[in-house]
Formats: C-alpha cells, structure tokens, sequence
C-alpha cells in the first residue's frame, strides 16, 4: 500500500488502538454477525476489533489484514493467549488483496478510509472479495465535526494543525460525510448508513484521551509530519500539547468525536 500513514505507529498511537472494541467500535456491524460468519478486516491493526469478531463469529474465520508487518506481529503475539483458533493475520495491500473473489460475508474497516488516496478503490476492492449477498462495512470518523467545551485556543490550533497535516501527508480527515457517495461511486447499490459517536468527559476518559494527544502532539508521527511539511514548529507543537494537559485536569472537559457508518452491498 503506498499510502502515507498521518499518525505512524507511536506508542501513543497504539494506545488508542488497543483501546478499541467491537462494541465501542463496531456496534451497528454486531447484528449481523452470528456463529460462523466470515470476516475479513482491513486495516485491523492491534487486533483487538479483530479479536472480538472472532469470539462473535466463531467457527467462522477471521482475517485481519494490515500494510504494517511490524503491527502484524504485535496483533499476533497479542491475541495468541486468547486462543482463537479462527482467527489470523496477514500483511497485505487492502488495493490489491492476494484473496479470491467472493470469499467473505463481511469485509470491515474502521478508521481505514479517511488515511488513503483513493478510498473508492479501496472499496472496490472489498466489494470483489465479499460473497454474493455479503456486507462491506465502514465506519470513520469526521474529523472537522469534533466540539469540545471549555473553549480552547490550543484545542482549536490542535484541530486546524491536524486537518492539515492529514490532507498533507495522505487522505480525508472529514471522510465520514464523504462515505455514502464513495460507497455509491465504488457501484454499491445499497448502501445503509448510520451514525454514532465517541465521547470523553468524566475523569478517567479525558486523563486518557487528552494525556495520550498530549504525547503524540510532541512525539508522534503527527509532530513529524506537522514540522516535515512547514505547517508548525516545536514550539506550537508544546503549546498544543500543554493545552491537551489542561483540558484533560479540568472537570468540565469535554470532547465529542463524530463517526458516520455504512453497511453497503452491491
């Protein structure tokens, strides 16, 4: 896969991965998932999305798929104690998959689309590979919806920066709202499409979402790139991070982040 990843695979980074479920993830895909039902996930990264299909689905089989060897083999050694003989991983182009046509009843990605250059090719590619009455699933997030409360200025650089180095190293940071017209120009004739949201305000959520910004907006891929293509210096890039420390301490923190879903089939 050629695409650029904006944020890289930082400590930090994965941290919010590994903090993924299928439930706090996932939700509007649950009801159709049942005893031995085929999955293939794109972009599974650590896992742990990958992992709970795999205890939804079983005896069906579970493929998770990434263009990272090196989180590969993170996923596999940390799903390896869980014992799900129906699950595995491989690392592969989710443009061009070494798979068969017509193979999967469910082709899922989540947090995927919004990081390539050609999201509607992508989705032509899960198309071939799901089976006949099978279910392309997306779920991204829409980065230029996020609010948050108290008013921030460094929150608002925070948020103008990353829209930015995104478009500048690879994708749609606002890819949610572009989701149904991709699906549709990809040649999905149904396309179902939902919404949903995280959120992060009382004490445990915001320490964990504002100290982990607070880290990857010094030392991350995200302040590699921010600094690589001229859009910030090291000084922004700790006034930024100051500022996610101070809204994590505050009681009144607050941040809501905005998700569109699809279910597509052909």
């Amino acid at each position: 896969m050629a695409d650029a990843y904006t944020h890289g695979h930082h400590a930090s980074v994965l941290k919010s991965h590994t903090w993924r479920t299928a439930e706090n993830s996932a939700a509007y895909l649950l009801p159709l998932l049942a005893p031995g039902t085929s999955v293939l996930d794109i972009g599974s990264g650590p896992g742990t999305i990958t992992a709970d299909f795999a205890r939804i689905v079983a005896p069906g089989t579970v493929l998770g798929i990434d263009a990272s060897a090196e989180v590969i083999a993170k996923a596999e050694a940390d799903t390896a104690p869980l014992g799900l003989s129906n699950l595995s991983f491989e690392t592969g182009d989710a443009y061009q998959l070494d798979l068969a046509d017509d193979t999967f009843d469910v082709v899922h990605a989540h947090q995927v689309l919004q990081h390539v250059g050609d999201p509607v090719a992508m989705l032509r590619e899960m198309r071939r590979v799901a089976a006949v009455g099978g279910t392309v699933a997306v779920r991204d997030v829409d980065y230029e919806g996020v609010i948050w409360s108290p008013r921030s200025p460094e929150i608002a650089e925070w948020l103008a920066l990353y829209l930015k180095v995104h478009r500048g190293v690879s994708g749609e940071p606002a890819a949610g709202r572009f989701l149904k017209s991709w699906a549709r120009e990809a040649g999905f004739t149904e396309v179902t499409c939902t919404a949903s949201t995280w959120l992060f305000e009382n004490d445990e959520d915001r320490a964990w979402w504002g100290d982990m910004w607070a880290e990857r907006a010094v030392d991350s891929a995200f302040a590699d790139n921010a600094q690589r293509l001229g859009l910030a210096d090291r000084e922004t890039l700790e006034r930024i991070s100051e500022g996610w420390k101070r809204w994590a301490a505050d009681p009144d923190g607050w941040l809501l982040m905005p998700h569109a879903e699809i279910l597509a089939r052909a």
